[in-house]
């Protein structure tokens, strides 16, 4: 092999990164030191911050299992408040992801839908939930309407994203046919999107579940009221009871939520 040969194979490195990707990255490691430094970010304090939090963990155990109907009442209707918000919230984003979708709709249509989820995005559920807290009292509806809230602005978004990305091709076919637009979205747009939709549903789903014990905390129903209250009154056994629990409920809705993907051949 001759030299030239030898030496053009150096120059082209397979995989080697470029200028441009080497100096983001060294912009970011550099931005993440300075933010660091400005966070009061040190190694000293996260040590001491392990050293109590094993403490804390310390005090859970033993688990207080004697308050077993508090635990069963925030339970239940923090799983009834995660299921009638994720209906809920898929009812409303069936025809906001239709009218979002720009393959379809006009634009103005496409920038008025975009802007109504992206407003229901924009703040977290807990935030959401303190406003209907004001407006509605506490309780599980304030709980419910902000879980919705935040299931429109997902489950909308990623919706009007999935039928922007069909093909054209079976669409122009049903509409050759005559059919109205009604059926064009059912016979052309949805069977394109509905495997897909029913994965961002119950998604979804599972993500109100573990969202329904956060609301509590600010007073909108479920059972984060009570792990707030036990963790007011230093009354870890409790709390690691109600965190136990939560993980248990999480864990039994992936399983659900996987075997209503495999109904729908997800």
């Amino acid at each position: 092999m001759s030299r030239a040969m030898l030496s053009a194979g150096r120059d082209c490195t397979p995989f080697r990164a470029s200028a441009l990707a080497r100096g983001v990255s060294v912009a970011v490691f550099v931005y993440m030191v300075y933010a660091l430094s400005q966070l009061n970010f040190s190694w000293p304090r996260f040590v001491s911050g392990l050293e109590r939090g094993a403490h804390l963990l310390a005090r859970m155990f033993p688990p207080d299992l004697s308050k077993g109907d508090i635990l069963w009442t925030g339970m239940v209707e923090s799983m009834q408040m995660a299921v009638l918000a994720s209906v809920l919230g898929i009812v409303i984003s069936l025809p906001l992801g239709l009218l979002g979708a720009r393959n379809l709709m006009p634009q103005p249509v496409t920038w008025l839908a975009r802007a109504v989820v992206a407003a229901c995005r924009s703040l977290h559920p807990v935030i959401v939930a303190i406003f209907f807290v004001k407006a509605v009292g506490f309780g599980a509806m304030a709980g419910i309407l902000a879980l919705m809230v935040g299931s429109i602005g997902f489950i909308g978004k990623l919706f009007a994203e999935a039928i922007e990305e069909i093909s054209p091709k079976q669409v122009e076919a049903v509409r050759a046919t005559g059919a109205s637009f009604a059926n064009v979205i059912l016979f052309g747009v949805l069977p394109q999107v509905l495997s897909r939709f029913v994965g961002f549903s119950t998604y979804q789903l599972d993500s109100n579940l573990r969202n329904s014990t956060m609301v509590g905390i600010v007073g909108a129903g479920g059972i984060g009221g009570a792990l707030f209250s036990a963790f007011q009154r230093f009354d870890y056994g409790f709390v690691f009871t109600i965190l136990a629990t939560i993980v248990i409920i999480i864990v039994l809705g992936e399983l659900l939520t996987n075997n209503v993907k495999k109904v729908f051949h997800v």
